[in-house]
C-alpha cells in the first residue's frame, strides 16, 4: 500500500459486484495513475497502478474473462 489516497478522490466499483460482494474499486489519480483498494476495508490504503501497468492488466483480464 502506499500514501493516503486524496480526501475528494471519486472511487467506483465494478458493474460485475453485487451489493453485499467481496469486490475492489478503482479511482483516477493525478498523474494518470489509478489506485486499487479492498471495497470492505477502504481505510487500509490502496495500490497505485500506472497508465501502463492498468492498460496492461485490463487488456489480460478481458482476454481471460469468462
Amino acid at each position: 500500500m502506499n500514501a493516503p489516497t486524496p480526501q475528494h478522490t471519486d472511487w467506483r466499483k465494478s458493474s460485475y459486484s453485487g451489493t453485499n460482494a467481496n469486490c475492489v474499486e478503482c479511482a483516477r489519480l493525478p498523474r494518470s495513475t489509478t489506485a486499487v483498494r479492498d471495497s470492505k476495508h477502504p481505510d487500509a490504503g490502496h495500490l497505485a497502478f500506472t497508465a501502463a501497468e492498468w492498460s496492461a492488466f485490463l487488456a489480460t483480464a478481458r482476454k481471460h474473462a469468462l
